[in-house]
């Protein structure tokens, strides 16, 4: 039934007879009874087993108790206007965990994942990095921003080819979201004026507005600007035009409890994507 022999069982008895000096069992030729000194050994056994049960209990406890520390490395466009709807949820669920957010360029935030400062990692355009797991968990689309009173503010959707001859301010040509945006205006043959390059969405945004320039930026980055007239949005009709957004992983940590619940909270926003394409 123990999974364990006779003899063996019969070695081991031996030995703690012999480790505290006394005998344990009194044996006879057809049964066997405890002695004083064996009852009293089975007593503090069992004491023995039921403070193991507690002990293991409580290691099960911590291992599924959602607290401690989360920290989090983001590109400053998700880390503004993406990630904060997730924070709220997770913290109205999480109150004991503290979540800790550092800003940084999409290149620090893969290093400070890799080398432990981050528990997790989000950017955009996420690529394939030796001892990095990658989730993608949502994908934004990419739209024109312009001064409403720019000539193409008044249309409703576009082709890229509508941009030849603009003036355009680009992110930084280091930055994922520049590379792919070359890619795609490329591929097209189209041929915009560079005008300005910035290495963050909130400068790319406030030149726009002076310069009365033309940008391709994600659409949810700029629904206040939207909203308060500073700024015109225009689709395109190329359906591909969408940026991914990805979480970082770093393969040989530990996945805490705060972590799992979180990377859980990032796949429901996977999940219902996918059921509403």
């Amino acid at each position: 039934m123990n999974g364990i022999t006779q003899s063996a069982v019969s070695q081991q008895v031996c030995a703690l007879e012999r480790r505290f000096r006394v005998k344990l069992i009194e044996r006879g030729r057809k049964n066997f009874s405890l002695t004083p000194e064996g009852r009293a050994f089975l007593q503090a056994s069992h004491q023995v087993m039921d403070i193991l049960g507690d002990v293991e209990g409580r290691i099960h406890n911590l291992q599924n108790l959602v607290a401690g520390e989360l920290r989090i490395s983001t590109i400053f466009s998700i880390g503004l206007h993406e990630l904060p709807t997730y924070l709220k949820t997770f913290r109205q669920a999480h109150a004991q965990v503290d979540v800790r957010v550092e800003y940084r360029r999409s290149s620090e935030v893969y290093l400070s994942v890799l080398d432990g400062r981050a528990d997790i990692g989000l950017v955009a355009y996420p690529s394939p990095r030796r001892g990095l797991q990658t989730v993608t968990f949502w994908s934004d689309g990419l739209v024109l921003i312009c001064s409403p009173s720019h000539p193409l503010a008044s249309r409703r959707r576009i082709p890229l080819s509508a941009l030849q001859g603009e003036k355009f301010i680009a992110f930084s040509p280091d930055l994922p979201t520049r590379r792919e945006i070359d890619r795609k205006l490329r591929s097209e043959g189209v041929k915009v004026k560079l005008v300005l390059e910035f290495d963050n969405i909130e400068t790319v945004k406030r030149a726009v507005e002076i310069e009365n320039g033309v940008s391709i930026v994600p659409e949810t980055a700029v629904r206040d600007e939207v909203a308060a007239g500073l700024l015109a949005t225009v689709e395109f009709s190329d359906p591909e035009l969408r940026r991914p957004l990805g979480a970082l992983i770093r393969r040989s940590a530990r996945v805490s409890p705060a972590l799992r619940e979180f990377l859980a909270l990032l796949e429901q926003t996977t999940t219902s994507e996918a059921d509403s394409s």
